[in-house]
């Protein structure tokens, strides 16, 4: 079932990722990932949240079984994206955390959405959560090395490290914000050659 949802929205990413290609000429999708939860991760959440154990309870409440990451060239092109899956009309926006606007402590940034959508089968229609997380390749390149970091860590990585780690945050960040600014520059000049 979770499988079958991440195909659908995949799907959907990836037409929007053509039209705006036939359209605009450029697309705004760098790449897509999907990932399944495992079975274990899954049991151990339910279990963290003292919920019972069962398709039901998981259903109901673990919203990223299936998840799918989206990585756009720019800033701009996350909301675009967002705001083009959103407008669909099966696609039900359950939840929506905006960690590029309020970035997490540490530094995390991407926008985060809990969407539904309906999966067809052979004899039934079923209404199926998956989270869409969708950032630059900037962030995702900090994600991924923070990740690591943490990851490696036998211990707690120490303040001096979270507190650079953030710092590096910041200044991708910037750096996202300078290229997007260069990307428009690109765009008017080419708009006024036409």
């Amino acid at each position: 079932t979770y499988a079958c949802a991440m195909k659908e929205i995949r799907t959907k990413f990836e037409v929007l990722n053509t039209e705006f290609k036939i359209r605009h000429q450029r697309n705004p999708i760098s790449s897509i990932s999907t990932r399944l939860k495992r079975t274990a991760s899954i049991l151990d959440k339910l279990e963290r949240r003292h919920l019972p154990l069962s398709l039901k309870s998981i259903e109901t409440h673990i919203h990223d079984v299936a998840g799918i990451r989206v990585i756009c060239s720019y800033m701009d092109d996350i909301y675009l994206i967002a705001d083009a899956l959103l407008s669909q009309d099966d696609v039900t926006l359950i939840s929506q955390k905006d960690y590029i606007a309020d970035p997490k402590p540490n530094g995390y940034r991407s926008l985060h959405l809990i969407v539904s959508i309906p999966v067809f089968f052979a004899n039934q229609k079923k209404e199926v959560c998956v989270e869409v997380q969708i950032r630059t390749i900037a962030m995702d390149f900090w994600a991924s090395l923070e990740h690591q970091i943490h990851y490696k860590a036998s211990h707690e990585v120490p303040d001096c490290v979270v507190g650079e780690l953030r710092e590096c945050a910041d200044i991708i960040s910037q750096t996202d914000q300078r290229m997007q600014r260069l990307s428009k520059q690109i765009r008017c000049m080419e708009d006024k050659k036409d």
